[in-house]
């Protein structure tokens, strides 16, 4: 058996009844006695794109609330969604969320067994284009696309989000991702630090660790899963006889995710504070994926496009998982429970894809209103409360340089720019930039997440021509003084 296959196969089997899972015994969801009864929630909380049915849902106490005394909830924390599917199918999970190609797992592990069958009910947050999974490598790699990587060892979860990205991206390279790269079956935490002590030349996973792997000067974006432009997105799964059991806590809990969005949107640096003091996270890496205008775009509603992507994904699951025969996707997915909780307006929600949460205000450098997503970017200085809006990447830099220039100028905790060709938001100063002269001058500075795009850019405008981060905030900051 080939080693891609021999550690999909253990991947899939994770969540085959019978295989041993540490902690499963005893903590399935039942009665308590008298009118009191359990209810059990898988998620996870290092995977920031399910904080709303997971860490920012617990942490805001919103589904206790709702619930009242009559029921016990007990959240369950794991790294991936293969121990969440084996606890699901062993009854021992009622709730949880995982990423789309765990999903699509989590269905082909219970559609055939009646007490463990599972729905999915609802969305906790996507990426249109699939940013929210991304490859890195060691900052000092030679590698500048993902064909440099043929023949090395890579880190993944097989059959995650990640993984699928990955076997994808690959295929789109032409690399067998079978024959042309050894893939290393590994949890996220564990990959992290095979990356850091070499013994994988990259890393493919799902939010939020490439992201805190580059945040923390460890790794370089090598490929961003924008470039693939499939949608990724992470979901809600519940097992059926518990929701014909219990339909009011289904009810409850998904008018209490739906609380848990609004609060991110409305509260988003409290909110990505709120997850970074739960996971040990940085907050600055919370609020790239889950700030406004961020990787992840957070909305409950079962979009076309996502059911769309999952039938995508079906094939490329089949190949890369043994065991996993495909699953009947229309029969998966359940938007009944979801339509009654949200009420009139779902229709009108689930037609649109824009941001709930964007990036506005008026420039305080450029003096103009920041009303393009495409180029909106933000800037979080410390010891500030509130963020600053920058119309462009350009205005930005000017923001930053200006700050620089006070004698008592607070350091800059984060700052945030959307690719130029993709729109995946990213942090400035680990971005890859590019001037060219011929656009407007609040335009001039052109970020992208990887150096691939970059030159992309710079095959197709010949007067273009790369820059340094330092040298694009000097030059952007001596054109503001001018």
């Amino acid at each position: 058996m080939r080693p891609l296959r021999a550690a999909a196969l253990a991947a899939l089997m994770l969540a085959v009844p019978g295989c041993s899972v540490a902690g499963a015994a005893g903590d399935g969801s039942e009665d308590l006695g008298g009118d009191r009864i359990r209810l059990v929630v898988g998620y996870q909380s290092k995977t920031i794109n399910t904080v709303t049915a997971g860490t920012l849902l617990r942490s805001l106490g919103y589904l206790e609330k709702r619930l009242g005394d009559r029921y016990a909830v007990e959240w369950q924390d794991h790294d991936t969604g293969a121990p969440i599917t084996a606890k699901m199918v062993a009854g021992k999970i009622d709730i949880g969320s995982m990423g789309d190609y765990p999903l699509l797992i989590n269905a082909s592990r219970t559609q055939g067994i009646e007490t463990a069958r599972t729905e999915l009910v609802s969305i906790t947050g996507y990426n249109l284009r699939g940013a929210l999974n991304m490859v890195v490598v060691p900052k000092d790699s030679g590698a500048k696309t993902l064909t440099d990587l043929k023949g090395a060892r890579i880190s993944a979860s097989v059959g995650s989000a990640g993984h699928g990205t990955l076997v994808q991206a690959l295929e789109k390279a032409g690399i067998d991702p079978a024959a042309g790269v050894e893939t290393v079956n590994q949890q996220p935490p564990v990959g992290a630090s095979a990356l850091e002590s070499g013994g994988v030349q990259a890393y493919a996973q799902f939010v939020a660790w490439p992201g805190l792997l580059v945040f923390q000067d460890k790794a370089r974006l090598l490929y961003d899963g924008a470039a693939l432009n499939v949608p990724t997105f992470h979901g809600v799964v519940l097992r059926q006889v518990y929701a014909k059991e219990h339909p009011e806590v289904v009810d409850a809990f998904l008018k209490a995710q739906i609380d848990a969005t609004r609060y991110l949107h409305e509260h988003p640096l409290q909110a990505a504070e709120n997850v970074a003091k739960a996971t040990g996270l940085p907050s600055e890496v919370v609020y790239l994926y889950n700030g406004p205008g961020g990787v992840s775009t957070f909305d409950v509603t079962l979009k076309p496009q996502l059911r769309a992507a999952h039938e995508h994904d079906v094939p490329y699951l089949k190949r890369i998982g043994d065991g996993f025969s495909g699953v009947d996707v229309g029969a998966f997915v359940n938007d009944v429970y979801l339509r009654k909780a949200y009420g009139p307006g779902y229709d009108s929600a689930v037609a649109s894809t824009a941001n709930p949460a964007r990036i506005s205000g008026v420039d305080p450098v450029c003096s103009v209103p920041v009303n393009d997503p495409a180029t909106a970017s933000e800037l979080w200085l410390s010891g500030e409360s509130a963020t600053r809006p920058a119309a462009t990447p350009t205005c930005l830099l000017r923001q930053i340089a200006k700050a620089g220039k006070a004698g008592s100028a607070p350091a800059v905790r984060a700052a945030y720019v959307p690719d130029a060709a993709t729109g995946t938001r990213w942090f400035a100063d680990r971005s890859v930039w590019v001037k060219d002269p011929t656009v407007a001058r609040n335009s001039r500075f052109l970020p992208f997440t990887t150096q691939d795009g970059a030159e992309a850019y710079l095959d197709a405008h010949p007067r273009a021509e790369a820059v340094s981060y330092a040298d694009a905030l000097k030059t952007a900051g001596a054109e503001d003084d001018s």
